[in-house]
């Protein structure tokens, strides 16, 4: 008899939960989390890039000093955060590494662009293959970064809709910070990599068409 009173208590607290919309928002924090997660791996692999990126480019281009500097510091000031469970709950903090991976998102294309003029350089099989793995880090950061805002708003629709905000604020869910959208655009256009060769010297330049013969007075 005491083991059906406590199935049907169970029960009956099972039900309560999934109709105030506790299990909904557990699932989707858990959603939210997952996206969270693979943001970071991605933003984690190419930090992991960058060092081997700016070895291969100061043998060709030892004089960018000032490009190679504020690609490593940006570099160094994403290492310097803590990536903590708690990161995605705090505005402030999530704002701070925002801002720093929008630092080195914002250096890695200043250095890509001075590569430009480093034809020996953008020859080197080493840098091409940097550079075709920081391009899918890239690609991969925007879609993990789309998935992760799709989940927060989702989530957060959820906590503040009625009557699962009452849930919500009896359980402690609050509202996520997101990315700010301004610059998504921007960001989520990864580095452009053209590894077109100069021509050689000596190469004839294709023929112009003739001038048009002027006018006659």
């Amino acid at each position: 008899m005491r083991r059906l009173l406590l199935t049907l208590v169970l029960a009956v607290v099972a039900t309560s939960l999934t109709g105030c919309g506790y299990n909904k928002l557990q699932n989707q924090d858990e959603a939210v989390k997952a996206a969270w997660s693979e943001v970071v791996n991605q933003y984690q692999r190419r930090a992991d890039l960058v060092p081997n990126l700016v070895n291969t480019v100061k043998g060709y281009a030892s004089h960018e000093e000032r490009v190679l500097t504020e690609v490593t510091e940006a570099r160094a000031k994403v290492g310097s955060i803590q990536l903590t469970p708690e990161l995605i709950n705090d505005p402030a903090a999530f704002a701070k590494f925002q801002a720093a991976q929008g630092e080195l998102t914002s250096a890695l294309k200043s250095l890509l662009a001075v590569t430009e003029n480093y034809p020996n350089l953008k020859a080197d099989g080493l840098f091409r293959d940097l550079m075709v793995q920081i391009e899918g880090t890239e690609n991969r950061i925007a879609i993990g970064r789309k998935r992760y805002i799709e989940a927060v708003q989702e989530y957060n629709v959820t906590v503040r809709q009625f009557p699962t905000n009452l849930t919500a604020k009896w359980f402690d869910f609050t509202v996520k910070p997101n990315f700010t959208v301004q610059n998504e655009a921007q960001i989520s256009t990864a580095p452009s990599v053209n590894f077109d060769q100069p021509k050689p010297p000596g190469e004839a330049a294709p023929a112009q068409p003739p001038p048009a013969n002027p006018a006659p007075n």
